[in-house]
């Protein structure tokens, strides 16, 4: 079975985790196969956002497999490899230059609330439940996905959900800020489709810059790529597509914008 799935429709990128019978949990391999199929999905034009989610209805993602454990981090140097590989592949999720939706149907636990945070916005079904049980299990929990959730929710309730290893539910997920849309399971893919449509027919290059600048915006000062800030909005002004959206506007009709 494969266990990372693509596909794509009306400039939507679809990528699923496919391994349902253990809740989507995530191996190393799978991993691997995550940035495969990012990169396939940035290289594409004819791609401008991008949806993450999880099959069989039960999960987004369940965190890593513990069944690979022995295997992929059952000694210290495994537990480094394994550690810097997943830290490349969250670090690329978040960088990816086009939008990137987290649609939760399900358990988002552990490395699947990582996960769900590295994407730039985060939609899940009432069902959904979402936890940190790193504690519980005696696990060590990297600084970059303990400052990804801090970012999210604030340093209180960081420690609230970390310390205790507690689950949480939809609604709690909403008001602290780890997801941004709760809604009824069988509304939620009609949702993400039609709200994923509303980017894509927006002009990519002026969603790329504002995707870049707020991202550059959360970073320490002397990290921010200022001049690249500015490239970005001169490349936005220069394009086609204002053209078009200007002459769109006085013509009173929807745009088509090219990416150009």
């Amino acid at each position: 079975m494969e266990k990372i799935l693509s596909r794509k429709a009306d400039n939507i990128g679809y990528l699923t985790f496919n391994n349902p019978e253990r809740h989507n949990a995530v191996s190393l391999e799978m991993w691997d196969g995550v940035e495969e199929v990012l990169q396939q999905f940035v290289a594409d034009d004819d791609v401008r956002v991008i949806v993450i989610t999880g099959a069989g209805g039960k999960a987004f993602v369940s965190g890593a497999d513990i069944s690979k454990f022995d295997k992929e981090r059952g000694s210290h140097e495994a537990v480094l490899h394994y550690n810097a590989r997943v830290k490349e592949v969250y670090n690329y999720i978040a960088a990816v230059p086009k939008p990137t939706i987290a649609m939760i149907n399900g358990y988002c636990i552990g490395g699947g609330i990582a996960l769900a945070l590295c994407c730039d916005l985060r939609f899940c079904s009432e069902k959904s439940k979402f936890g940190l049980p790193a504690a519980k299990l005696g696990l060590g929990y990297p600084y970059y996905g303990l400052k990804r959730l801090v970012e999210a929710v604030g340093a209180g309730v960081a420690c609230d959900i970390t310390f205790t290893g507690r689950i949480l539910d939809s609604h709690e997920a909403i008001t602290t800020g780890i997801v941004q849309k709760v809604m009824a399971a069988e509304e939620l893919e009609e949702f993400v489709v039609n709200y994923a449509g509303t980017i894509a027919a927006n002009a990519p290059l002026t969603v790329k810059s504002m995707k870049f600048i707020i991202s550059t915006i959360g970073m320490d000062e002397g990290d921010r790529d200022l001049e690249k800030c500015r490239q970005l909005v001169d490349a936005a002004f220069a394009s086609e597509d204002y053209i078009e959206g200007r002459t769109a506007f006085l013509e009173k009709r929807p745009p088509q914008f090219k990416g150009r």
